[in-house]
């Protein structure tokens, strides 16, 4: 079968007597055999079992563990290439599902860096290493290893070594082995997850533009003697670590949000600074994993918005109130409108750091928040920004937004496919009129896409 074309999620399409058959691990101009799985009436999802003839927009990928440890999924696509498929994935998801009047969507937003560019990063500790096919009969090498790196896609309990990763800059590489070879050396265990069992269980790594990293190393249980050494070990070999945090996790899933972070030394936080404005982030706290993009894609959402310094701006699934706070400088009124309230709690300390009067932030659903009392309060919103999970809005929420009337909505969105959904639903009262797609992720097929709505005029 040749793969003729990019169809979206990071898979590939050709035709088989007419039926199209998507693929994932090849790309367009590969010629393969596949091996069908779901075989429906007018098309199939394969996997490939052997390559016949590689595409000439191949290239060699950099990582040594590409296509193991589910990352990175294009690295054998020149970054040109793969920012032509996700231009092409918003233009086609937002006319096929959208089926709305769209503006000529805006060149895509590149990244400078393509390597590096993660700022927040999660290694898994692991007893179980995943073998390659070349060493699945060599009875010299077990999988009964102590490992350090990433699960691999599909397979719960098994692990990937990895050696380098070049998602985040050093010294997380550095941190991960030497946080490994610690356990070795001092027959430490390391996570069972069939077994829930284990003391090394997960590590995360926050690196930031200010220079300060956070560590939190992840125990499956207590054992303070082990935790001690292991964290003065760790204290002692990276000084550049401003703040290095340790959890107890004897959940069984790796999930933090209900866990309390202990800190070892250092405040508990780190500071990130966007355009000037600094922001507090806890080891629990949600920020946009791509620094240099995030204020990118900021400063689009900021130019969507037309601000003029006298509107008052509603910012819903406002998180930590990253977006309300960078676009706070032109708004009259910043109020954030976010479920969790530990993140709303982030929100007012980051609106305190950069000395910010005229903004507020609220927990609870915007539909039950924002009722006409609220709007008494605080006035109606003269812009909209949301920024919602990848599942989109709330069919409710869309409606609430079409009775708040706003003047402008920009909507910025890690999912075009549910943005395209809910463009249909807004288009009862709103044109959309401007469209910009931002690559967050370089070497992924994920893809950010801010779109501009206006009112439309009784």
């Amino acid at each position: 079968m040749l793969v003729e074309d990019y169809a979206a999620e990071g898979k590939s399409l050709g035709r088989v007597d007419g039926k199209v058959i998507f693929v994932e691990g090849l790309v367009p101009g590969d010629i393969a055999d596949v091996r069908l799985l779901k075989n429906k009436k007018d098309w199939a999802e394969s996997v490939p079992v052997h390559v016949h003839q590689y595409s000439a927009d191949r290239v060699d990928p950099f990582c040594s563990h590409f296509g193991v440890c589910g990352g990175c999924q294009w690295q054998m696509l020149p970054y040109e290439k793969q920012l032509q498929y996700k231009q092409k994935q918003v233009e086609e998801t937002l006319k096929r599902i959208g089926k709305v009047n769209l503006p000529v969507v805006q060149p895509i937003l590149g990244a400078a860096a393509t390597r590096g560019y993660r700022n927040k990063i999660e290694y898994t500790f692991g007893n179980k290493r995943f073998l390659l096919k070349e060493e699945l009969h060599d009875e010299a090498i077990s999988g009964q290893q102590d490992v350090a790196g990433f699960h691999v896609r599909g397979l719960f309990d098994k692990v990937v070594d990895i050696d380098t990763c070049y998602l985040q800059e050093e010294p997380t590489n550095l941190i991960r082995k030497a946080v490994k070879e610690f356990g070795h050396a001092n027959g430490l265990t390391f996570y069972d997850i069939r077994n829930h069992s284990g003391f090394l269980r997960t590590m995360q790594i926050r690196l930031c533009r200010t220079g300060e990293i956070m560590v939190n190393i992840v125990l499956g249980e207590e054992d303070k003697p082990n935790r001690e050494k292991l964290l003065q070990h760790i204290q002692q070999q990276f000084p550049s670590i401003t703040t290095l945090l340790y959890t107890v996790n004897t959940k069984w899933n790796d999930s933090l949000y209900d866990q309390e972070p202990i800190t070892w030394s250092g405040p508990g936080y780190v500071i990130e600074e966007l355009e000037g404005f600094r922001y507090k982030i806890g080891p629990k706290s949600f920020f946009q994993t791509n620094t240099a993009q995030a204020e990118a894609l900021y400063r689009v959402t900021r130019d969507y918005a037309e601000l003029s310094g006298t509107e008052t701006v509603y910012d819903l699934y406002c998180g930590t109130g990253s977006i309300g706070i960078f676009v706070s400088g032109k708004a009259k009124k910043i109020i954030g409108v976010e479920m969790v309230a530990a993140a709303i709690d982030d929100a007012k300390e980051n609106a305190a750091l950069n000395n910010l009067q005229h903004t507020e932030f609220f927990a609870g659903d915007v539909i039950d928040v924002c009722d006409d009392a609220f709007f008494q309060t605080h006035g109606r919103p003269d812009v909209i920004i949301t920024d919602p999970p990848r599942a989109g809005m709330h069919e409710k929420l869309v409606q609430k937004i079409l009775d708040m009337a706003a003047p402008v909505v920009v909507y910025v969105s890690c999912n075009p496919a549910t943005q395209a959904r809910d463009l249909n639903l807004l288009a009862e009262k709103y044109d959309v009129t401007a469209l910009q797609p931002v690559d967050m992720f370089p070497h992924t097929h994920h893809i950010e896409n801010v779109a501009q709505l206006k009112l439309r005029p009784l």
